[in-house]
């Protein structure tokens, strides 16, 4: 399987980079250009007119790797779903962007619809159509918690949570792809070390889906590395965060996911921190959030930024991935 996983994601690489190629100039001519947010970092306003939307041609790869290679069965449909259902929410958010000029895109309230929509069509399968457990698992201890009819309640707050979260981490050049590439590569392994257990269906279907999504992402990177020539939108972010979401619930991997999209996760907390204190005593925490924003006003450069926090992703994942090994 492994062999075959290898073939996946070289082809899904290539063929990713092979439709950057193409729909790079083809978003360039459709003027889907990034606007940039007036209380954002002055440094970003050069960025004003790079092309966005480029989450379109790495879901477009994705979806063929898929096809071409991953097994077709429940859990990979499942993936599919909801990976690509955010992709769509994320395009309409950034063609409000991009074609209505309006920085903001979707309005708070119509993304998270679109969110829950798709989280409770995805618990749906799960109840309906897998044979997918309530119980939660907790590593270390490698024992399981039984939530009922709550786990489904953690589900949404998952899939909201990741897809947000992925969401706000794509601020600066490559960051977004690099880190999920990392958080990708990581859940290969998980689905690797799982496919000889009883729910190996699911976990192979993880370790195809996790290694096309680590292809797309460094496909994307060769185009996103700082200066970028592209930005994934809203259409890649969500997608991914999706991506993770449902690779972490199918392997029942749920609280590992908080430690392998450590990133992600600090980059949420950052912004939910700061609102808080901001409305509730008038101070700011950080000069700038999302957290990556206040270590560009604190003075290290845009490319130092992305290289530590990839380093820290990378660390986050092999915790994650080690956590994984002596718990399973």
């Amino acid at each position: 399987m492994i062999y075959h996983i290898l073939v996946a994601f070289i082809a899904t690489f290539v063929i990713t980079f092979i439709l950057g190629k193409i729909g790079i100039p083809v978003l360039k001519s459709l003027h889907a250009q990034q606007s940039i947010r007036e209380e954002g970092p002055e440094s970003h306003q050069a960025k004003a007119g790079t092309p966005t939307m480029g989450g379109a041609f790495m879901m477009l790869a994705l979806t063929i790797g898929i096809v071409l290679f991953a097994p077709w069965n429940v859990a990979t449909g499942m993936l599919l779903f909801l990976t690509l259902g955010h992709c769509l929410l994320g395009f309409f958010d950034d063609f409000v962007k991009a074609v209505k000029k309006r920085n903001l895109g979707l309005t708070a309230k119509q993304k998270l619809l679109g969110q829950f929509i798709l989280a409770a069509l995805f618990c749906y399968g799960l109840t309906e159509v897998t044979t997918l457990s309530t119980s939660l698992w907790i590593p270390i201890v490698n024992t399981y918690i039984d939530l009922g009819w709550a786990y489904y309640g953690l589900v949404f707050l998952i899939i909201v949570g990741a897809t947000n979260a992925v969401n706000l981490t794509d601020g600066l050049d490559g960051l977004a792809a690099g880190t999920s590439a990392i958080a990708a590569i990581a859940f290969t392994v998980i689905g690797l070390m799982l496919s000889s257990s009883t729910n190996a269906l699911a976990a192979e279907s993880v370790a195809y889906f996790g290694a096309i999504v680590t292809a797309v992402s460094l496909g994307f990177l060769i185009f996103n590395i700082n200066p970028a020539k592209v930005f994934m939108g809203d259409t890649g972010s969500l997608a991914l965060g999706a991506a993770f979401a449902g690779m972490a619930i199918l392997t029942k991997t749920e609280l590992l996911l908080v430690v392998i999209g450590g990133i992600f996760v600090m980059e949420a907390l950052s912004v939910i921190i700061q609102v808080i204190s901001f409305k509730t005593r008038g101070v700011r925490v950080f000069k700038m959030s999302p957290i990556h924003h206040h270590f560009e006003l604190s003075g290290w450069s845009e490319q130092t930024v992305v290289n530590r926090f990839w380093f820290g992703g990378a660390l986050l994942a092999i915790v994650g991935v080690l956590i994984a090994t002596v718990s399973m």
